[in-house]
């Protein structure tokens, strides 16, 4: 296609704003071959059916990956034929980082290789965060630390995208890209 074209697009915003179906949206504008990586692991049931929810919601002849952790290794195993990849969503793998006594640098590390593997391939990318930044202060260490990576790698995916939209209340703002 255009060299031209939007390789990342980056969708922030806080919970249920609307990401997941902005990112299904641009995605069905884009192509038809799309690998969906969820980095949500279902810890109990009403995980379990909001996933299932979210499944029902993309069509069908997605393929879905379910990879928790190692998302650069998935990309590299994954076949090229795919239009889109979207990967919902990054806030979830820096908590499954963090949880695994990754450490911020480590996490950086692991969010710059995702997005080098992601610029040698010819899809389309959508990646979907949560913004962290706007709740108050969390009382607690570890949600302090988690909330300053997240930002961070937040800011590294924002650097590295052509397209960057902030959704609230299921409407989306671009705040980075062409018109």
């Amino acid at each position: 296609g255009d060299a031209r074209m939007s390789k990342i697009t980056f969708i922030l915003g806080g919970a249920r704003s609307g990401k997941s179906k902005f990112a299904t949206e641009e995605a069905k504008g884009i192509g038809k071959k799309v690998a969906f990586i969820a980095t949500c692991k279902p810890m109990d049931k009403e995980m379990e059916e909001r996933i299932s929810i979210h499944k029902k919601a993309r069509p069908a002849e997605w393929q879905t990956f379910e990879e928790p952790r190692d998302i650069p290794l998935l990309l590299k195993k994954m076949s090229r034929g795919f239009e889109v990849i979207i990967v919902d969503c990054l806030t979830l793998l820096v908590s499954n980082l963090l949880l695994d006594g990754f450490k911020e640098k480590d996490i950086e590390e692991n969010i710059n290789e995702i997005l080098f593997v992601l610029n040698k391939l010819k899809a389309h990318v959508i990646i979907v965060s949560n913004e962290v930044g706007l709740g108050i202060v969390p009382d607690n260490k570890l949600a302090r630390e988690f909330r300053d990576i997240a930002g961070r790698v937040n800011q590294l995916v924002a650097k590295e995208a052509n397209k960057v939209f902030f959704m609230t209340s299921g409407l989306a703002l671009k705040i980075k890209g062409e018109k």
